[in-house]
């Protein structure tokens, strides 16, 4: 049995002085500057008034501390050390590599280049086992969040699919501030009082640490650190939640292999090889699933043979009171049919009261829904692109490093 009794108060009493931590208020502001990044980007696109920033932050931050807490039980279960994990190359390695692309700031393309190149040329001297497990359980604990909130406070947005049409879309950042704990070996030092050991089972640690022949002969010591994770997406084929969950399980996933991998490497050293390879290019590989999806499928958010498909309703207005919801459609506001932009506009155009026909997201189901605006105010919804709309955002994954070089290029060609 799993000494969980034992374990359960030695991590959250790790947990709480992560809590305790300025830096980790530190990570919180930092990431409230994002949310209101975000916020001003949609008052930019679409003149939505600047959401507060705070309810996001708190938001993410309660479940930055939930995924915390998870993937902390994930790396004491699992027995995930820091000692001889090279995370000091990690973080420089992931810095520099985001020049390049801000998708390369992840620690699964650091890891396994660190890795290849400790099991090439024999430096750095790392635990490729034990770097490569703690790059799976981070994305494990990515892959939690992004299932419960990766969708919330998703931005609309007009970005062009791959059929060159532009359409309707969400751009889905979520940002979440992690306390998390973390075991670091030291020598068993002799007489140690049997109450500050604990027992464990004779199959733990999953993954076996390099040069100690027993786990009987060192100590897991619990040691509090912080981390931030981001999600970055577009939800162009349904709506966000449907993309936040499926990439979840995508990733979910390709952590579990992963740490599979990791764990037969530690046991199997000739095996290294796996997850150094897997970790960089199974990430790239679920990366490109996704974007193909995205850009060669079906788009959702287009404009429907009739009414006018809702592309985003503003929280707080008439349109979010009467229960109108993303993808809905509007076929008749008042009896009069509505099926472009500039027909929505002049039916709502100083009304009072308020009947709306359309029909539901998903099932098409019929809906009529009674409501009231006043004259001058703005009834809440926005509509996806009709032909002729240009797209507000591309997709770009050039970093940095790379654009400087291209304007360098440019400069000694002309």
């Amino acid at each position: 049995m799993f000494p969980w009794q034992q374990i359960i108060p030695f991590t959250l009493q790790a947990l709480a002085q992560a809590l305790l931590s300025p830096f980790f208020w530190l990570v919180v502001l930092f990431i409230g500057w994002q949310y209101r990044r975000i916020a001003a980007l949609k008052k930019d696109l679409f003149g939505i008034a600047v959401e507060p920033t705070w309810q996001h932050t708190l938001q993410a931050t309660l479940h930055g501390i939930i995924g915390g807490l998870v993937g902390s039980f994930l790396m004491v279960v699992v027995g995930v050390s820091l000692s001889g994990a090279g995370i000091g190359y990690l973080w420089v390695l992931a810095a520099l590599l985001m020049l390049i692309s801000p998708r390369f700031l992840c620690f699964s393309y650091a890891g396994g280049i660190i890795s290849l190149v400790s099991l090439i040329f024999g430096r750095p001297d790392i635990d490729v086992p034990q770097l490569m497990g703690l790059v799976a359980v981070l994305h494990m604990v990515e892959a939690v969040l992004i299932w419960g909130s990766g969708h919330l406070g998703a931005a609309p947005v007009y970005t062009r699919h791959g059929s060159g049409r532009v359409v309707g879309a969400f751009n889905l950042q979520k940002f979440w501030p992690i306390p998390i704990v973390v075991l670091t070996l030291i020598t068993l030092p002799p007489g140690l009082p049997p109450d500050v050991a604990v027992a464990m089972p004779d199959w733990w640690p999953l993954i076996r640490p390099q040069g100690i022949a027993e786990p009987d002969e060192a100590l897991f010591v619990m040691l509090p650190v912080l981390a931030a994770l981001g999600y970055g997406d577009l939800a162009l084929t349904c709506r966000p939640q449907a993309k936040s969950r499926r990439s979840a399980l995508t990733l979910a996933l390709y952590s579990l292999i992963l740490l599979g991998l990791s764990v037969l490497a530690s046991y199997f050293p000739h095996l290294a090889f796996l997850p150094a390879l897997f970790g960089p290019l199974g990430h790239e590989y679920t990366i490109k699933l996704g974007r193909e999806a995205e850009m060669r499928g079906r788009p959702f958010y287009v404009p429907p043979p009739e009414g006018v498909r809702i592309l985003d309703v503003v929280r707080g207005t008439p349109a979010a009171r009467m229960g109108l919801n993303s993808g809905d459609i509007i076929l008749r506001i008042n009896g009069w049919p509505v099926n472009s932009r500039p027909e929505l506009a002049s039916a709502l155009e100083g009304l009072g009261l308020l009947e709306i026909e359309g029909r539901q997201a998903g099932d098409g189901a019929f809906i009529q829904l009674k409501g009231y605006k006043k004259a001058t105010e703005p009834f809440g919804v926005i509509p996806v692109p009709d032909e002729g709309d240009e797209p507000q955002v591309e997709l770009r994954t050039e970093g940095w490093l790379v654009r400087w070089w291209r304007q360098r290029r440019a400069r000694r060609s002309e």
